[in-house]
């Protein structure tokens, strides 16, 4: 399979050179659409890449624009059937509407596979090919301010991981004191209310029977999950969320836990750091917060308080209907090597399912990454997040009542329940 890999990539290569040096004079342009146009770090990443590329591919020219995710989803899925998708777009694995429609082309034949990360692969791999560069990993974390926490008078013990008794014994001292327990926000997002109380059913029910409540054979009436949708409501009736939580965005929450007004704790994908990495005048962390990273908590009886999510997000893909596909996989390609993982991980100070070498990464924010890989280390990996398995009516009731109504503390346990199950399970 390498050799006949390899074999692609030099035909390919020199098929790229003959027609550069037919069209030396005027090079073929392709378009490419990216998201994080306000997060500096990753922003930085993807410009100096597509600069590298065309500097030494002359042949090929790259039109690139930064897009807020939404609109690039919204824009993308009208231009994919009308056949003026760009040539290469952001996309991540919970969008399958465009494999299946048969929008995206593989990228065997055109990037070496090798230099992804053989547990990245299989969230882009569809009937056997491989559809999206995973430059995006990461973890589920519970991040918190070691000082606001201390001063509520709670002690994070040596393990980083508070009980199921003493995470809501936080809570309630943190909304006695008048600071917001835990920052987060729906505004303009489908999946951030979920983070807590998913994270708390995964260490409750363990690996295969998390993997059965969201593939639809487990119930949310079962009594492991009612009882943490019960002590997960106590939260919420505790104040446990901003009293703006409906209409607050993911940036404002950053904004929120770590500027004004301040919380205890962010639950929060580990790409964290492409907003609180940058400079305070742009929303970023100060470099003087106290920044500490915690388990989240190990419920009573859980089957596993070392389990947490993994999983891959932000990647490229090329239009399958696109006109210069040359040019749109040599770019790709050249974005997947193990030194651009290196340097994604030290700009950005994130996971990536592109290969790459840690004793060669030089940040400057090695303190962090070494209590993050504390954290993660001995854990025992999901993979993916809720809105990676639901699909059509119960991704839509997920959004709208775990999302939102139940966290808001607009429905109750039994109510929630109900409307997961009609929609999700398998046989309703």
């Amino acid at each position: 399979m390498r050799r006949a890999g390899l074999g692609l990539a030099f035909t390919f290569g020199a098929g790229l050179l003959a027609a550069g040096a037919a069209v030396a004079a005027e090079p073929v342009q392709i378009t490419m659409w990216s998201n994080w146009p306000d997060e500096p770090a990753k922003k930085d990443w993807v410009a100096a890449r597509v600069r590298e590329f065309e500097a030494t591919n002359k042949q090929c020219a790259v039109k690139l624009s930064f897009i807020p995710k939404a609109d690039i989803y919204t824009q993308a899925k009208s231009a994919v059937r009308t056949g003026q998708a760009p040539d290469v777009f952001y996309l991540e694995p919970d969008q399958p509407e465009f494999l299946a429609g048969g929008f995206l082309e593989p990228l065997d034949g055109h990037v070496d596979l090798a230099k992804f990360e053989d547990w990245a692969k299989p969230a882009w791999t569809y009937k056997g090919k491989v559809y999206g560069l995973p430059v995006e990993a990461y973890t589920v974390e519970l991040y918190y301010n070691k000082d606001l926490v201390k001063k509520v008078g709670v002690e994070v013990p040596p393990s980083h991981q508070l009980t199921q008794a003493g995470f809501a014994d936080l809570v309630r001292k943190g909304a006695a004191a008048g600071i917001t327990p835990v920052s987060q926000g729906v505004g303009d997002r489908p999946f951030p209310g979920g983070l807590l109380l998913f994270e708390s059913l995964l260490r409750k029910l363990g690996v295969e029977d998390y993997g059965k409540l969201l593939n639809g054979t487990l119930s949310f009436k079962d009594p492991r999950v009612q009882e943490v949708m019960t002590w997960f409501k106590g939260l919420v009736d505790a104040g446990a969320y901003p009293k703006s939580f409906a209409t607050l965005k993911l940036g404002e929450s950053h904004y929120y836990f770590y500027q004004k007004p301040g919380a205890l704790t962010f639950p929060d994908p580990s790409w964290f750091t492409g907003r609180a990495f940058a400079s305070p005048e742009s929303g970023g962390m100060p470099a003087t917060f106290p920044l500490g990273i915690m388990q989240f908590p190990a419920m009573d009886d859980g089957q596993c308080p070392t389990c947490k999510t993994l999983a891959v997000a932000g990647s490229f893909v090329m239009y399958a209907r696109g006109k210069n596909k040359a040019c749109a996989g040599a770019l790709l390609d050249s974005m997947a090597t193990p030194g651009n993982g290196d340097k994604w991980m030290e700009q950005v100070s994130l996971q990536t399912g592109l290969k790459s070498d840690p004793a060669k990464i030089n940040s400057s924010h090695a303190d962090y990454f070494a209590e993050l890989n504390a954290r993660n280390k001995g854990a025992t990996y999901f993979f993916g997040t809720p809105l990676l398995y639901y699909r059509s009516k119960c991704a839509e009731t997920y959004t709208q009542v775990m999302n939102n109504a139940f966290p808001a503390g607009l429905i109750g346990v039994a109510e929630a329940a109900d409307k997961m199950d009609a929609a999700c399970r398998k046989g309703s």
